[in-house]
């Protein structure tokens, strides 16, 4: 009997199936990797071993940790079980943090709630902890609220909360999906260390196969509730025997086609001139000086009509900053912001007029959508921005057509926000960024939470609009490999400072900048990590 055995597990909500006859083990020491689609029941399997599931579920089968049949075990039992033999890094930090906790008392909870300490030495462990993973004291105080931290910052808390007690087990569900490379692969190499030092196991559920390839001993290919595919990882990806493995594999490395090469228009359609965003910092004593912080430090760059431009960096570089401020949500303390030769007033009301020329995609999908209201309505959200805005038939119409075109149902739009995967999420959110064909698309992160074929699809959508439609992107991302299969020019950001800039190609090919190099030998990939294995 292994650590970990799950043998035939079923499971279905109010009748429906989600889960069929699903097997896998894995021993102490050991890293299982999980991969499917969004909606295969990766995450469903992994909140079955914790017992979290909704109401209205049934459960067969056998799920066993360390020879314990947890299907046997009482509500009281798993919330033993759970934090200290059982740990899990949820999938989208903003939604597992409370906003109103500070983060030492997040990562303190889980020690108080399972390991019976005493708040003092509860805090210390939190500290210890939120060390590990990258947060060190003097930059990151126990004190800090989540809405204060980027959104990989906010990832290495849960990740810092999951482990706070060494558990038997991790689950991590996607615990990467929101960090930049070099900080991503710190995280990697963290598990990794655990794993090793503490003898425990790893089950990681993630649709990156570069982080598989390179992590995992075994690996488990999930397709609608079913095992296609397992084996040891290097070994099944030299000799793929079901077709939707062979397909997983092929969208991986899927770079769009981005039609035939456009001549440059010689007006720029943004233009940023030596753009400042400081940020004022609270005084360290009563009547000591305020500080202030710059989070963009003179950044100039244009962006042509039908034109994808990159721009790529380490969470807190200030990407998202620069973002909000073309945007016109942030202030900015000196340059200028242009679009189509229309200053932006930066932290100010945005003409209407203005604000229809760009539309955003967020990074955190779930967060950006009111819960509240169904589909058809947050997809439609930007026909007030129109002269004429849309209505009944015609307005049902086009948020369909919307939906069809990011690989959604029609009858999806009757649904809540809720009721979907993360992937389906950000589906949904790059639908209602296209449904009133702007000029400009800012795209935050937008295939971040999407598996490896859907984001496949998703970059031959944004290929094919921008070709037949002339659009423009600002694509940020920490993804390397995407940002290289679909801009035309990027732009490296540390610091608040753009550190190189240029034709994509060329940039990835022979990069100039020593953190240029980092970020690029950062990122990982499933072809270097398979020809590592072969040499």
């Amino acid at each position: 009997m292994k650590f970990l055995q799950i043998e035939n597990l079923n499971l279905s909500i109010y009748g429906m199936g989600i889960l069929k006859n699903v097997s896998l083990s894995a021993e102490k020491g050991e890293i299982i990797g999980v991969i499917g689609e969004s909606g295969s029941g990766k995450s469903m399997m992994a909140f079955s071993v914790m017992d979290l599931l909704p109401t209205g579920t049934e459960r067969s089968g056998r799920i066993a940790l360390d020879g314990q049949d947890l299907l046997t075990k009482t509500e009281a039992q798993m919330c033993a079980i759970r934090g200290n033999d059982i740990g899990m890094i949820f999938q989208e930090p903003m939604t597992a943090l409370n906003p109103v906790k500070t983060i030492g008392d997040q990562v303190a909870e889980t020690v108080l709630i399972h390991g019976n300490a005493s708040r003092n030495k509860a805090s210390q462990i939190a500290r210890d902890t939120l060390n590990r993973v990258g947060l060190p004291a003097e930059q990151f105080p126990l004190s800090r609220y989540p809405h204060e931290l980027s959104g990989g910052q906010r990832q290495r808390v849960v990740i810092a909360m999951a482990i706070a007690l060494q558990p038997k087990l991790l689950i991590a569900d996607e615990p990467t999906t929101a960090l930049d490379v070099t900080t991503q692969a710190q995280i990697l190499d963290l598990l990794k260390k655990l794993v090793a030092e503490d003898g425990m196991c790893l089950m990681l559920i993630t649709h990156d196969l570069g982080v598989v390839a390179e992590l995992a001993d075994h690996i488990v290919i999930m397709k609608t509730g079913e095992v296609v595919e397992a084996g040891e990882t290097h070994a099944l990806f030299r000799n793929m025997q079901h077709p939707y493995t062979k397909a997983l594999f092929e969208a991986s490395s899927h770079v769009p086609d981005k039609g035939d090469a456009r001549a440059a228009e010689p007006a720029p359609l943004l233009e940023v001139r030596d753009a400042i965003r400081d940020y004022v910092l609270p005084r360290k004593t009563v009547f000591g000086k305020q500080g202030s912080f710059r989070a963009v430090n003179k950044v100039s760059f244009t962006l042509t009509k039908g034109e994808n431009l990159g721009l790529v960096g380490e969470s807190g570089c200030g990407k998202s900053t620069l973002t909000r401020a073309i945007l016109g949500l942030e202030e900015l303390q000196g340059g200028e912001i242009r679009i189509n030769n229309t200053t932006v007033q930066a932290g100010t009301h945005m003409p209407r007029e203005l604000r229809r020329k760009m539309q955003v995609v967020f990074q955190d999908p779930y967060g950006s959508f009111n819960p509240r209201h169904k589909v058809a309505r947050l997809v439609a959200e930007p026909f007030h921005l129109l002269e004429v805005e849309l209505n009944g038939a015609e307005r049902r119409k086009a948020v369909e057509e919307a939906l069809i075109e990011v690989g959604m149902q029609p009858l999806d739009a009757d649904k809540y926000i809720h009721e979907f995967s993360g992937g389906q999420r950000q589906r949904i959110a790059i639908a209602r960024a296209l449904i009133i064909k702007p000029d400009l698309i800012i795209l935050d992160e937008a295939v971040s939470a999407l598996d490896v074929s859907i984001r496949a699809q998703i970059l031959d959508l944004l290929a094919d609009l921008s070709s037949r439609l002339n659009l423009s992107y600002l694509f940020i991302s920490h993804d390397l490999s995407v940002v290289r299969s679909v801009t035309d020019r990027v732009m490296v950001m540390k610091s608040g400072e753009i550190v190189e800039y240029g034709v994509t190609e060329a940039v990835f090919t022979n990069p100039q900048h020593a953190y240029t190099k980092t970020l690029i030998a950062a990122a990982p990939s499933l072809h270097d990590a398979l020809e590592k294995e072969n040499d």
